[in-house]
């Protein structure tokens, strides 16, 4: 498990070298860029998330579903704590980068095929309802990080009406009704979900394009990193065990809290006049950093299993 776990890993980082050498040579550009998240988001994500629900339901499965809603609305409340304490002396711009970045990791795009990869199909399922409290979080309280001006209409409408949110209502139906997909929905699903890995990994290799590397580095990038991909699992991993959640149910929810910075950091900080070079840098220095911790976190995860 061990081999194939750092296997995994090994083609991430391959996968983020691909998308950085495809973009730096202009095979990716701009505007493909931001097709590609389009991409992701609009299909690929989805699927993934359909594919996570078409699955047998086992005996006690509902008990741990609980407690998975619980556990995530618990990591969300302690990230919202983290992220309004512990910035206070950095200035306003770094700090709502930070905020954001603390509150949305990146779990809603690599968390999927990490659980699958690291704890099989059944991490899958309980990544995709690990993510519902971070997905309505994202777009409420991580939008009002950069933007105090919001009409909650539309923030209740595009909460509704996410795709990825959409998917999670149809995969919920489907894992209750237990509906078996025609065969060609099925494979049609399936084939996308299966380029989740790839396509997000390559995504996140052309963020690093936009990034000096040498002022990558500073005291609160750090001081962030720390406290995102170390501090917050940490604790997740200890309150979980201490509330007796079940320790496959604690081993996702510390895994998926062990996730760098959400690449839509940078996004949201462009898109409200932020400070978007510190977004890239968050995004950029924690990614790489995970390659390091997500393994640590994985290996010690699995000997508590």
């Amino acid at each position: 498990m061990f081999n194939q776990l750092f296997g995994l890993m090994g083609m991430m980082f391959c996968l983020i070298v691909i998308g950085f050498l495809l973009r730096r040579a202009g095979k990716i550009t701009a505007a493909g860029k931001s097709s590609l998240v389009d991409v992701i988001m609009y299909a690929i994500l989805p699927c993934n998330i359909i594919k996570a629900f078409s699955m047998e339901m086992e005996p006690g499965f509902w008990q741990k579903f609980a407690q998975l809603l619980l556990c995530a609305a618990g990591v969300q409340v302690i990230a919202m704590l983290i992220a309004h304490f512990c910035y206070r002396r950095i200035e306003e711009g770094e700090r709502h980068v930070f905020q954001y970045g603390t509150v949305c990791s990146n779990a809603g795009f690599m968390g999927n095929p990490l659980a699958e990869g690291v704890f099989g199909d059944i991490g899958l399922v309980y990544a995709s309802i690990f993510l519902i409290p971070q997905r309505i979080v994202m777009w409420t309280a991580g939008v009002s990080f950069f933007s105090k001006e919001s009409d909650k209409r539309q923030v209740y409408k595009k909460i509704a009406t996410h795709p990825c949110m959409l998917a999670t209502y149809v995969g919920l139906l489907i894992l209750i009704l237990q509906i078996q997909l025609p065969l060609v929905v099925e494979k049609t699903v399936y084939s996308l979900s299966n380029c989740c890995t790839a396509m997000t990994m390559l995504y996140i290799g052309t963020i690093l394009v936009d990034v000096d590397v040498k002022t990558l580095i500073n005291r609160h990038q750090v001081y962030y990193a720390v406290l995102r991909l170390v501090c917050i699992p940490l604790v997740v991993f200890g309150l979980s065990r201490a509330a007796g959640a079940d320790h496959l149910v604690a081993a996702v929810c510390t895994l998926l809290s062990a996730a760098p910075a959400g690449s839509t950091t940078s996004i949201l900080a462009a898109k409200y006049e932020g400070d978007e070079l510190a977004a890239a840098k968050a995004v950029v220095f924690t990614t790489a950093l995970s390659v390091i911790t997500i393994p640590v976190w994985s290996y010690f995860l699995l000997s508590t299993l």
